[in-house]
């Protein structure tokens, strides 16, 4: 029944983006900031966090307003990934040296885990968890781990090769709503549950910037368009928003907030009006 699921979900997927005409997204612009910005993040009480070029984590409210700055960030090298998923604990993710430093509301450094003491030589995501704990993909192992603060493993899930004929290697994680998503682009959402065990696979391919906003809503967008996935209908639509797509880094959603990062390190701000 799952695999038939699967390939339900695909053929759905394939026949819109073929040919289906594309609804008008209405956004208006309310914001810019120019920060000379590389990367961000925001979280649920509407800050942004600012990854800048001066190597800085720069927290703003939603006016723009500059709440905390965070300046040590060179000591592991090129930040990988910002995860405010808990305003009260943001993660910062050096890959290069499987670190990740946590940080309070304030961008006050509260924790450091190096990943290699756990014998995490080789993480590819990491992710908030519900219980304020902290998933990692352990690439070189094929496992899912739940780790804290402290760096000790809570939770180990089986060998990814024992589940799947081509493991994947997710890019992204998000713990919602009692399940663990993880995309890979090449092999789609994986869904799973707390205790590594395996319960869906959307396959949406190739797209970038996907969020999973929660367990009925995810969001996503190739060069071109802007995408909304309902799981429980399957339904997949299509949104055309700006003229010219492509020339955007980054885009995501926050509320009825469209968060638009421009090749050009400027940060846009839409409401989202449709």
């Amino acid at each position: 029944m799952r695999k038939i699921f699967t390939i339900l979900t695909c053929l759905f997927i394939t026949t819109l983006s073929m040919g289906q005409d594309r609804d008008v997204l209405n956004v208006s612009l309310i914001q810019t900031l120019k920060e000379n910005v590389k990367d961000f993040t925001t979280d649920n009480l509407g800050n942004i966090y600012l990854l800048t070029g001066t190597n800085q984590v720069k927290k703003v409210n939603e006016k723009g307003d500059s709440i905390a700055v965070y300046n040590d960030v060179r000591r592991y090298g090129k930040v990988y990934s910002l995860d405010a998923t808990n305003p009260l604990k943001i993660l910062v993710y050096y890959k290069d040296f499987s670190t990740v430093v946590i940080l309070d509301r304030l961008l006050n450094v509260r924790a450091t885990v190096n990943l290699r003491q756990q014998n995490i030589l080789q993480a590819t995501a990491i992710a908030t968890s519900y219980d304020s704990n902290i998933w990692v993909f352990d690439e070189l192992e094929n496992k899912l781990k739940k780790i804290d603060e402290s760096g000790k493993v809570l939770m180990t899930s089986t060998d990814f090769r024992q589940i799947f004929d081509s493991v994947p290697t997710p890019n992204t994680m998000y713990d919602r709503d009692g399940q663990l998503y993880l995309y890979d682009p090449l092999k789609g959402l994986l869904v799973f549950d707390y205790y590594g065990g395996k319960k869906n696979n959307f396959q949406l391919l190739h797209f970038i910037d996907l969020q999973v906003i929660d367990k009925n809503t995810i969001t996503a967008r190739d060069s071109n368009y802007i995408f909304l996935y309902k799981p429980a209908s399957l339904q997949l639509s299509s949104f055309k928003a700006f003229k010219d797509q492509a020339t955007y880094k980054k885009i995501n959603f926050n509320g009825s907030l469209l968060y638009c990062l421009t090749k050009d390190g400027e940060l846009q701000i839409f409401k989202v009006l449709k």
